[in-house]
């Protein structure tokens, strides 16, 4: 059967010798809520979260016999009327020679102890919503959970957040471990990660039982779960090294098989009790033949369209597509082949599965460098002020307005009445496309910085603070200033006359103030 879908690729090696015995990781793993960093026994090395976020409150789970990286979480203040991100921000590397942005595998993990059930709350990474976690099943099950995704770096950071959504349940977001692990160029090269990011919908080992295949087998601890089929698992009989594979797989998932009846195609479900939404999905199916120097014919389905027809050796094959078609629950058929010899039956080792993630645009840098500089300015700056300022839509930072229409601008900043300390910084006046700014009644020290460059500006309310020096004359050069409010400071010297001349402006000076000539009180 032809296949309507685009972007099949296959990949026949004659496999090399592996001379990689011993891996390390190449990037971080935190355990959320410890204290200390520790090895485990797979002699990976965590870290404590402190060093990666301000906010959130640690907590020892009282839950018997867990593994180190569940007997702790940190969980983030959940607010109904005003939905917050929570982020980690993780060093990342570009390659400033190359045109391909380096990916990371992430990994979420999550265990709940109780009480009640866990809530469930958004995941994402960069400003990009990735997905809605909800770990209630594995709860009810007494598992862990876990999310996975491999994203490309854009910049210097790359941010993992965690927001309660009030059309979800009411609850505390929380995480047990996160994960962030460098890929070789080679992994999922097809993918364009200018536009896209990759999110696991399964990975399995075929006829595999038992433990899930992960590091050190893995270079990159990818979780490989086990598929088993007690009818039509067969186990290797010969070893396969698997270092040319450009998604680098681990050996021993080939050592493990679902081989279909003789004469007779194999049907079955893959990925388990998932409906999958109609949308582009990466697949990847790694195939070795069990018999030692030996090949056979297959052809492979996917609800019902050919993804592929040929050989399979004992030298390996992968054959994925990077935007396949997928919706509802999928089955994958094992057939015969054409000229296919009947004593050798259709088999399949391992398979991945992926949603792709259209990348979203991010607000821009000179903005979000701006308010970085704000930010560090305050003594106390509002909990939620990390990751991108603007983006996603439903999640900006405290005190942050947003335009979406052909770059993601700030537009507004209300931060009054936040008891915020510190003083305003200059950097202010480079979000140029500031329309409203009002930080009343709080206890910023310091002058009014030059505003001039904020041509867009029509409010101004720096009101109840412990501002000092004069006010600048460039405010009097806004002409879209309409409202003005410095009353209750500590500013002195002259006003300028372009404000007290301006009929069109709101301007209120009085009480508090020193200046001289004081100016009439309207």
């Amino acid at each position: 059967m032809a296949t309507p879908f685009p972007f099949l690729f296959l990949l026949l090696f004659s496999l090399l010798p592996s001379v990689l015995s011993q891996f390390s990781i190449s990037g971080v793993l935190i355990d959320c809520g410890v204290n200390t960093s520790y090895t485990d026994s797979q002699g990976l090395r965590w870290l404590p979260d402190s060093q990666f976020i301000t906010s959130g409150v640690s907590k020892n789970l009282s839950t018997p016999g867990l593994f180190t990286t569940f007997s702790t979480l940190r969980s983030f203040p959940y607010n109904a009327t005003r939905p917050r991100k929570f982020c980690y921000s993780l060093s990342s590397y570009r390659d400033l020679n190359s045109s391909r942005a380096k990916r990371y595998l992430i990994r979420t993990s999550y265990f709940f102890d109780g009480p009640g059930l866990p809530p469930v709350f958004d995941l994402i990474v960069d400003g990009n919503l990735w997905t809605m976690v909800n770990t209630t099943a594995d709860y009810l099950a007494g598992s862990a959970s876990y999310y996975e995704v491999v994203f490309p770096a854009r910049g210097k950071t790359i941010n993992v957040c965690l927001a309660g959504n009030p059309n979800y349940t009411k609850g505390d977001p929380f995480i047990s471990s996160l994960e962030f692990i460098m890929l070789d160029d080679s992994v999922y090269n097809a993918t364009d990660f200018g536009k896209k990011a990759m999110g696991l919908i399964a990975r399995s080992k075929f006829g595999a039982s038992g433990d899930t295949e992960r590091y050190p087998n893995d270079r990159y601890n990818r979780y490989w779960q086990p598929f088993p089929d007690q009818i039509h698992a067969k186990t290797s009989t010969h070893n396969i090294t698997s270092s040319a594979f450009w998604n680098l797989p681990p050996l021993d998932v080939f050592n493990t098989a679902i081989v279909a009846d003789k004469g007779s195609p194999l049907a079955f479900q893959w990925p388990q009790q998932v409906s999958l939404q109609r949308s582009s999905y990466y697949v990847a199916l790694y195939f070795a033949d069990t018999l030692p120097k030996s090949s056979r014919n297959l052809s492979v389905y996917i609800n019902g369209y050919q993804f592929y027809d040929g050989a399979v050796t004992s030298d390996g094959v992968v054959v994925f597509s990077p935007e396949w078609i997928l919706s509802g629950l999928t089955t994958l058929t094992l057939a015969p082949g054409s000229g296919s010899n009947l004593n050798l039956p259709p088999l399949i080792n391992a398979g991945e599965v992926f949603g792709l993630l259209d990348l979203q645009n991010l607000t821009i840098t000179r903005d979000v460098t701006s308010l970085l500089a704000i930010k560090q300015q305050i003594s106390n700056p509002p909990e939620d002020w990390t990751g991108d300022p603007c983006m996603p839509p439903e999640y900006p930072w405290t005190g942050v307005t947003c335009t979406y229409v052909s770059r993601i601008r700030v537009v507004a900043l209300n931060l009054s009445s936040m008891g915020l300390t510190g003083t305003i910084s200059p950097s202010i006046a480079n979000l140029t496309a500031l329309v409203n700014i009002s930080l009343a009644f709080n206890n910023f020290s310091s002058a009014i910085p030059d505003l001039g460059q904020l041509n867009y500006l029509t409010r101004l309310d720096l009101q109840d603070n412990h501002l000092t020096g004069s006010i600048p004359q460039s405010l009097g050069n806004i002409s879209t200033l309409s409202e003005l409010f410095l009353q209750n400071n500590n500013l002195t010297g002259q006003v300028p006359s372009s404000l007290l001349n301006n009929s069109k402006l709101n301007l209120r000076l009085h009480p508090g103030n020193n200046f001289s000539p004081d100016p009439p009180v309207p």
